[in-house]
């Protein structure tokens, strides 16, 4: 049997390249090896302040453009179409420590940004999202979960709740999920090398996926190169990022010719762009017919998902009915 993937994303934003490469091209990798559970998370886009009238329309854009850039639609559901994602992570709180939560580095940053706006609010649901995470995971009894730097805590976080479940009721119950590091590009801003691309920032600062040739033209030739100071022999973090662009829009030959000229002093600016230019062009074009395909077929394109979250809501189903069935709760028949 194949060893089982989770791994899920907000429906917040468009799609830019810093999204692509940095998770999405990696979901659709992990398809061919792994059993894979895609999730967008509904619930999570709760924990902050945000515009009721958009999140459903957010949830459908993101589902477009996740099958649009390669993702399976039989390995999509979206979260709150299975609210046993909800129901184990209140039995997860019971399982949970106060003090870890309050530790939480991501929980103390979000809560810092809640403050300095206006109305100062800082929801229950922000401080406890960790569990609702945890629950994501093991609801799938997930062997891997692919995450940056960033989350390593909270997936120690989850293995210590399924750790201290599986003590209490005297059973190796859940799968202990161990972290999937996989060779993802850092995908900086192109105006500003200094900061990750992100759309938050302006339009400036990066690309969507389906943007048209002639504003990616336009973008990669106004990139940063050799702004600030670059110690001797170091690469600027300009040149540095237009690499990694142009090694993860998979032209290879074309990025290991133009490092050897780097590296022998001959690199025209002039030349690495374009080819950049036309690695994500080339992939953008892609994605925008694939996506103009998809929204020809809306009504169908929405029931597949639905029909996926259904099927992949029994597998959530099983999971909380034998918890329950160990943790002494009562239990509905499926």
């Amino acid at each position: 049997m194949k060893k089982k993937v989770l791994s899920c994303i907000q429906p917040t934003g468009s799609m830019h390249y810093g999204n692509y490469f940095g998770a999405v091209k990696n979901w659709v990798d992990l398809q061919e090896k792994y059993d894979c559970f895609y999730g967008v998370v509904d619930y999570h886009a709760m924990t902050m302040p945000y515009d009721t009238k958009k999140l459903r329309t957010n949830v459908w854009d993101l589902i477009f453009n996740l099958l649009a850039t390669g993702v399976s639609s039989e390995n999509l559901f979206i979260q709150s179409l299975v609210p046993e994602h909800a129901e184990l992570s209140w039995i997860f709180n019971c399982f949970a420590s106060y003090g870890q939560l309050t530790r939480m580095t991501q929980f103390k940053d979000k809560s810092a940004q809640s403050k300095e706006a206006a109305d100062n609010f800082i929801s229950a649901g922000l401080f406890d999202y960790p569990v609702l995470q945890a629950a994501d995971i093991l609801i799938y009894r997930a062997d891997y979960v692919p995450v940056g730097k960033d989350q390593e805590q909270h997936l120690e976080f989850t293995r210590n709740i399924a750790q201290r479940f599986n003590n209490q009721v005297g059973k190796e119950y859940f799968v202990l999920p161990e972290t999937l590091y996989t060779d993802v590009p850092k995908v900086q801003s192109t105006a500003d090398p200094s900061r990750k691309m992100s759309k938050s920032a302006g339009v400036k600062h990066y690309i969507s996926v389906f943007e048209e040739e002639a504003r990616i033209r336009k973008q990669i030739r106004s990139a940063v190169t050799d702004a600030g100071e670059v110690k001797a022999g170091e690469m600027s973090p300009g040149v540095q990022n237009l690499f990694s662009l142009l090694k993860a829009s998979g032209k290879t030959q074309a990025h290991d010719s133009l490092l050897e000229d780097y590296n022998a002093g001959n690199l025209k600016y002039s030349d690495l762009k374009e080819e950049v230019a036309n690695g994500l062009i080339e992939m953008s074009n892609a994605f925008r017919a694939k996506k103009a395909e998809l929204n020809a077929d809306k009504k169908n394109v929405k029931n597949q998902i639905k029909a996926s979250s259904f099927e992949i809501r029994k597998r959530a189903q099983e999971t909380v009915k034998e918890v329950k069935e160990l943790t002494g709760l009562m239990n509905v028949r499926f």
